[in-house]
């Protein structure tokens, strides 16, 4: 069976979410299957560390585009049916509208299909993404053969959303890295403290300028955990800058917490399970998540885990993390104190994420990819033999 994978920003440096899960993917699914065929089509670009190599039967095909939709929408098609694929899986949300070839598409997460997530802060490049993917999802979820997802809550939503069958959406859950263990080595720990700037006692939040990440509510409960706690550790915050974190702090009144803030900037791969390691928790607090990944990396990390009531958050974490409500910054804070206060509880939490995190591996979830393509080959076989028959 020849399959096409779509992984067409694996390369680029300073991946997102779904390039995780893309190239993730793609790395198990060459150590398990050596019998079908597989071309994997990207953009280049300078990423060279942290990425995959061509194998026996796993090949790469750099295609060019001047944006992502001519990409996705023109070129790809097109070399996807130059190459005589039987299908072409599409990993991040969208695909080709118009294709002679069958597709598979993860779809993620639906959040941009509902307009609440498109506040009026949001930046120009994350509208016009959204409305991007709120034309062509539900078109390719119509015309796929097969859906997958990556949480049972996500699927009820695909499913409600497009009225789909539920035989048509799969979960396959995403999986941690086995890079995210408890980090004890001293040289590697003091160089990601030395790189970063850290404090010697940190709670760890994972910024964006996305307003489903939350970050205007964690900054309120930082500043009641803070006004409560004297000797509450800093707060670091990854990937913001601090031109952007001022204008909230401004916003919410609370700029007198600005000098207890550090900011990483952008985190290198590499550097994450330091930084879960260091801190003495991790707060995920998001309005909206498909899965939550970082939950289960923090958790692999020996680290205890703070994150939201809401969405998919509760069915990743489950007995694993302190609940809260994302819309109520008391709730935020008070889960936070409560990790502050008492150390047996954290170290319950600790001991149930590192029982908890095991549920989730990338060489299960491409094994279950790969029982997808089968039978989707078995099911395209059993359609010529009865086109045949008649």
């Amino acid at each position: 069976m020849r399959i096409g994978i779509e992984a067409q920003r694996i390369f680029r440096k300073k991946k997102g979410g779904m390039d995780v899960v893309a190239l993730e993917t793609i790395k198990n699914l060459q150590k398990i299957d050596k019998e079908n065929e597989y071309i994997i089509y990207a953009s280049q670009d300078e990423d060279t560390s942290y990425c995959i190599e061509e194998t026996k039967n796993f090949k790469i095909k750099y295609i060019k585009g001047l944006s992502y939709v001519d990409w996705e929408q023109v070129w790809l098609p097109l070399q996807a049916q130059k190459d005589k694929l039987d299908v072409l899986h599409c990993t991040s949300n969208t695909a080709p509208l118009w294709s002679n070839v069958p597709k598979i598409i993860t779809v993620h997460d639906i959040i941009y299909l509902e307009k609440k997530s498109w506040p009026s802060n949001a930046n120009p490049y994350q509208r016009l993404g959204n409305y991007y993917r709120s034309i062509v999802v539900p078109m390719g979820v119509k015309t796929a053969e097969q859906i997958v997802t990556v949480s049972g809550f996500e699927k009820a939503n695909i499913i409600n959303r497009f009225k789909l069958d539920d035989s048509k959406v799969e979960v396959i859950s995403n999986g941690v890295n086995n890079v995210f263990r408890r980090v004890t080595d001293t040289d590697t720990l003091n160089k990601v403290i030395k790189k970063y700037n850290l404090p010697g006692r940190y709670i760890l939040f994972m910024g964006n300028t996305e307003p489903r990440k939350n970050m205007r509510n964690m900054l309120k409960a930082y500043a009641i955990l803070v006004a409560k706690q004297s000797k509450a550790p800093d707060l670091v915050i990854t990937n913001v800058g601090r031109e952007y974190l001022n204008k909230i702090l401004e916003e919410i009144g609370e700029n007198w917490i600005e000098q207890k803030i550090t900011l990483t900037g952008y985190a290198d791969f590499a550097d994450l399970p330091a930084l879960y390691s260091l801190s003495e928790f991790f707060a995920y607090p998001s309005l909206r998540e498909g899965f939550g990944l970082p939950i289960v990396e923090a958790m692999a990390c020996g680290t205890a885990v703070i994150t939201s009531n809401v969405s998919s958050m509760p069915e990743i974490a489950g007995d694993a993390a302190l609940l809260v409500d994302p819309h109520a910054p008391a709730s935020i804070a008070e889960a936070m104190n409560r990790y502050v206060s008492d150390p047996e509880l954290k170290k319950q939490i600790i001991q149930a994420g590192l029982k908890r995190y095991k549920m989730y591996t990338w060489e299960e979830s491409a094994k279950k990819l790969v029982n997808i393509y089968d039978s989707f080959a078995f099911n395209q076989y059993s359609k010529k033999v009865a086109i045949n028959l008649t």
